[in-house]
């Protein structure tokens, strides 16, 4: 079956990094377009990066422009998010999500918080 699962989530403070993984199964990752969004407590989820299913173009939140890179290895089926020069209002849960035309899977997600 579809899985996708994200990793790499946790505490760190103001200006540090954190690098997550969406590792992914059941479906022709290559073919798919990926995408990382958050979801901050009482707020709607927000899209951060998007890629891209060979990973030729990319883009990304205003919030998170300079500081958030997203990438893929189609080998490992899996897609990453490198957060640098992290801010508390990065602090959300995580997701990644697959979609190919009317198909959308969703991870389960990964807490991010940033604090001191």
């Amino acid at each position: 079956q579809v899985q996708l699962v994200e990793s790499g989530g946790g505490l760190v403070q103001p200006g540090g990094s954190l690098r997550l993984s969406c590792a992914t199964s059941g479906f022709t990752f290559s073919s798919y377009a990926m995408s990382w969004y958050r979801q901050a407590p009482g707020k709607e989820r927000e899209l951060v990066a998007r890629i891209t299913n060979i990973g030729g173009s990319t883009n990304y939140g205003d919030s998170v422009k300079g500081r958030f890179t997203i990438s893929r290895d189609n080998a490992k089926k899996t897609v990453y998010l490198q957060m640098n020069s992290l801010k508390p209002e990065d602090t959300a849960v995580y997701y990644c999500r697959a979609v190919q035309s009317n198909r959308r899977y969703w991870g389960q997600g990964t807490q991010v918080t940033v604090s001191s």
